[in-house]
């Protein structure tokens, strides 16, 4: 039985989105996304993304960006962390007779977004909470099950929650909508210790395949400060590896 995706409704892990694609392999989305071939990771946990140190957005250049891929019910999906590509490459990824669909957390202001594109044309889209405002070639494609769902009046308008603690519940009937239209679904082990196989799409994030060298070395150094990590990938956490780089600059001894 698959975890559909309702459950993104009260989601609240910090990732930059999730593409799904149908008509392609997991690996060949990951391509479409920026990915280089042959260049995934051994399978890394949602939590061991963070090792790879990728570098923010700063004064307007862009970061590292980065996908976890996997397969469910028939679709290709790819979490997204850092700077990801899935918003700008969504049309490319549905080229093909490819189907392809992007969710985009947002907090309340914008909301969060889906959109839905085929044969390379980007065909419906619009915010979780704001559905009656749609765009795309066709922006009416979910109109009728909106309305079923009581997300839309029957005349199109907005059916507001009655209160801020049902908006919950109140999104969960769009995220099933898009569930049931297009038999999406995100098994939740992967934003916990599902190991799965990641890219680098966008930037040059440290894609380690191994252990890195001075883990160990480092590991013990931060154990003296009570400091320690889920270390299975071999791989030092970034904020650990900055303090760690601080000390050594200050005084070498510490970390010789």
């Amino acid at each position: 039985m698959s975890d559909g995706i309702k459950w993104l409704a009260a989601w609240d892990v910090p990732v930059e989105g999730v593409v799904f694609a149908r008509g392609i392999s997991a690996d060949e989305l990951a391509l479409r996304l920026g990915g280089g071939p042959g260049e995934a990771t051994e399978p890394l946990t949602h939590g061991e993304v963070e090792h790879l140190g990728m570098r923010g957005r700063s004064c307007g250049m862009r970061g590292d960006g980065v996908v976890r891929v996997g397969e469910d019910a028939g679709w290709a999906f790819a979490v997204e962390y850092g700077d990801s590509t899935g918003a700008d490459r969504l049309e490319e990824i549905a080229s093909g007779r490819v189907d392809a669909v992007h969710y985009l957390p947002m907090s309340a202001r914008p909301p969060a977004r889906f959109h839905y594109a085929k044969n390379g044309a980007l065909t419906c889209g619009f915010g979780i909470g704001e559905e009656n405002r749609r765009w795309g070639t066709e922006p009416d494609l979910l109109l009728l099950e909106l309305i079923a769902e009581k997300v839309l009046h029957p005349d199109g308008s907005q059916n507001f929650p009655p209160s801020k603690g049902h908006y919950t519940a109140y999104q969960e009937r769009s995220f099933g909508v898009l569930e049931q239209r297009f038999a999406l679904s995100l098994p939740r082990a992967v934003l916990g210790e599902a190991r799965l196989p990641a890219y680098g799409v966008r930037g040059a994030p440290a894609m380690r395949t191994g252990p890195e060298p001075d883990h160990q070395q480092i590991k013990a150094w931060a154990a003296t400060f009570g400091l320690t990590w889920n270390d299975a990938g071999g791989r030092v956490p970034s904020h650990v590896r900055q303090a760690w780089n601080h000390v050594a600059r200050q005084d070498p001894k510490e970390t010789a």
